[in-house]
């Protein structure tokens, strides 16, 4: 689920934090940049784990900042296919059921990888699992374990020109893309409500 993955960047530090130590200022920017975001490719970066190596500062010719190469290494969210990770229902749709963990929420089990058996309750809105005379339900905030069949990944920088309007002479911005997704499976044995089994 988590993973350590080497970078190599260029920092600059701004003269009113030269004040810091050299390692906590380059430790601080780096998690500036790369802190709760995702890295196309690589994934979710969660912290800075360690600082590998630096260069020697050089100060910026009008700026006076103090620019470091510098080789580290990023805690990473990024499951692999077909490990199985806790989640919480988040929201269930007659397309399938979204799952969120503490940090990550772009987790999707479409109706497809749901147990053989299930259906979606348009009254309570909720999918419901009929096991033999039993009905299971998927309640909002139940946590499940669910197994990574796919990821998807966006350039959230990509934009498609045809959809954006202008409105009254400015230009109307586009729905934040999700650039990092996941989808899941809820249809084997074990998988589904903890407390299920």
């Amino acid at each position: 689920m988590f993973i350590l993955t080497k970078f190599q960047d260029l920092v600059s530090i701004p003269p009113h934090q030269f004040y810091k130590e050299d390692r906590q200022s380059i430790e601080d920017k780096i998690n500036e940049k790369y802190a709760n975001k995702v890295v196309q490719k690589i994934g979710l970066c969660i912290c800075m784990w360690d600082l590998l190596s630096t260069s020697e500062g050089l100060i910026g010719f009008g700026t006076g900042n103090m620019n470091i190469n510098v080789e580290f290494r990023m805690v990473v969210f990024r499951p692999f296919k077909g490990e199985v990770i806790s989640a919480r229902i988040k929201a269930n749709t007659p397309k399938g059921i979204f799952l969120s963990t503490d940090f990550f929420e772009n987790i999707f089990v479409p109706e497809t990888m749901l147990f053989e058996g299930c259906y979606y309750n348009e009254n309570e809105k909720v999918w419901v699992w009929l096991s033999g005379e039993t009905e299971i339900f998927f309640d909002d905030g139940t946590i499940v374990h669910a197994r990574v069949e796919t990821e998807k990944w966006q350039d959230a920088m990509q934009i498609d020109e045809s959809k954006v309007k202008a409105v009254n002479g400015a230009q109307e911005t586009l729905p934040n893309k999700i650039p990092y997704s996941i989808e899941a499976s809820m249809a084997e044995m074990g998988l589904g409500g903890v407390d299920w089994w």
